[in-house]
């Protein structure tokens, strides 16, 4: 008993341990890994995949139009009453078992090229599914870029507030000292005080930030949220030089890269396709058809003669006076029922012809049709010209943005480097009492908010940057 119980306990800590192993999320993240977890788990992302099958059936099924149709009937019933005995095609008014079998086969010659053009427009289209596949993971990763680079810069700006109240902490204990020894003005500690809230409020709202971001990220990677999963930095964030390319440049790559612009032009080419095919309704449709039909009566019956016997007609023939009665020779039969197979054998009857339609009046269906198929090419077209605005606006914008943190970053590193000077020279003329609490708490708030607008100019470049590169295609 004492040995299933330490059998049974080690199965259980296994699959427990195993459970646990299926669970757990690795405990640090680079950029890549993010990317590559994203694409597995997105449910937009695999939204967009099904929205892609589909686009491949759907062709598939277009290419499936050039083959013939085959099909296939049967039938068997019971009549009662009055009917027509499919064997004799005479009317019987008795109960009889039926079945019929028919085979038909279609296929189209000619319409117009309908099938053809539907074909290309169904291609097109799948390869516009494609590419919004495409770019809805160039999407995808440009979203988790934004995001990561989010985490970052919320990350840096918890441990500059942490790194900022560690300096008023100390400060404070020095203050609380001379405070109880009442040493010097107790405004100073009661000020320091102040300013020791203020930094632990900022601590709160920053590591508030720092929480949200990660929601949001883990969200967008359909993972559990874990504020305390490290997020590796990415390097190089700032470069000593403005970035290289152009508005332009980024622009003319992207109609190049982008899955987006090339998505939209196979809609046109589909809509194009669609042109043509709506006009296959001017055209005569021709076909060719063939059947292949026989059935089955339970009347169905064959005779077979066994004897023969001479009885009298009822009439006479009169010679010399005489009546003579009229005979004849009657043959006696037998009947036998057909079977099914020798009925469905012998009742085979098969057509072969050549089916022409010609269109000549529908109530402007087909005219308006074309007009439908003209619009929505217009629509697409539209589209298209909306989209490389939209995305030509984004490039301009982002790009100045860029610009203006790379500006910014330059001034402000060598406002943190005065700011700084500026505090160590404040911090010991206020550690020595010849400067006020005012002065000091001023400038360290001066290098605490130049670090800050530093940090986020830094993030700033970074992201546009990434943005930027997206939109070239990298």
């Amino acid at each position: 008993m004492k040995t299933k119980k330490i059998i049974l306990f080690g199965v259980w800590s296994l699959l427990f341990s195993i459970g646990f192993a299926q669970k757990n999320l690795p405990s640090s993240y680079t950029l890549e890994a993010c990317i590559s977890i994203a694409m597995e788990n997105n449910l937009d992302l695999k939204s967009s995949g099904l929205t892609t099958k589909s686009a491949t059936i759907n062709y598939k099924q277009s290419l499936n139009e050039l083959l013939p149709n085959l099909n296939m009937d049967y039938n068997l019933g019971l009549n009662n009453g009055r009917s027509i005995d499919p064997f004799t095609n005479s009317y019987s008014n008795q109960e009889l078992t039926f079945s019929n079998l028919g085979i038909n086969l279609n296929m189209t010659i000619f319409n117009g090229f309908r099938i053809l053009n539907s074909i290309k427009q169904n291609w097109f289209n799948m390869e516009a599914a494609k590419m919004e596949l495409e770019a809805a993971k160039q999407n995808l990763t440009l979203n988790v870029i934004i995001g990561y680079i989010q985490i970052l810069n919320s990350r840096d700006l918890v441990e500059l507030s942490k790194s900022r109240l560690k300096t008023t902490e100390g400060q404070l204990k020095r203050l609380e000292v001379n405070y109880k020894e009442e040493v010097g003005n107790p405004v100073d500690y009661t000020n320091m005080q102040g300013q020791y809230a203020s930094e632990q409020v900022a601590i709160i709202n920053a590591e508030n930030n720092f929480k949200s971001a990660v929601l949001d990220f883990t969200s967008l990677l359909n993972l559990e949220a874990n504020s305390k999963n490290n997020f590796e930095n990415i390097s190089g964030l700032i470069e000593s030089e403005k970035y290289l390319f152009s508005a332009n440049d980024v622009y003319h790559d992207a109609l190049q890269h982008l899955a987006t612009f090339k998505s939209t032009q196979s809609r046109i080419d589909a809509a194009n396709s669609g042109i043509k095919a709506a006009r296959a309704n001017y055209f005569p449709e021709v076909s060719l058809f063939g059947q292949l039909n026989t059935n089955y009566s339970s009347l169905a019956e064959t005779f077979t003669e066994t004897s023969t016997s001479i009885s009298e007609t009822g009439d006479f023939v009169t010679i010399d006076n005489q009546d003579y009665p009229v005979l004849q020779n009657e043959s006696q039969f037998i009947s036998d029922k057909i079977n099914y197979d020798s009925q469905f054998n012998n009742n085979l009857n098969t057509v072969v012809g050549i089916s022409v339609s010609v269109p000549l009046f529908n109530g402007f269906r087909a005219k308006n049709i074309v007009k439908l198929q003209k619009i929505e090419l217009e629509e697409t077209e539209l589209e298209f010209k909306r989209t490389k605005l939209l995305f030509k606006q984004s490039i301009e914008q982002t790009y100045n943005n860029m610009e203006s943190a790379f500006n910014r970053y330059q001034i402000l590193l060598d406002q943190v480097v005065a700011f700084k000077e500026s505090y160590r020279i404040n911090e010991v003329r206020f550690n020595n009492g010849v400067s006020n609490i005012i002065d000091y708490i001023t400038s360290k708030n001066n290098m605490d908010s130049a670090q800050l607008n530093l940090n986020q100019a830094k993030y700033e470049y970074l992201l546009h940057v990434k943005i930027l590169d997206f939109y070239r295609g990298i």
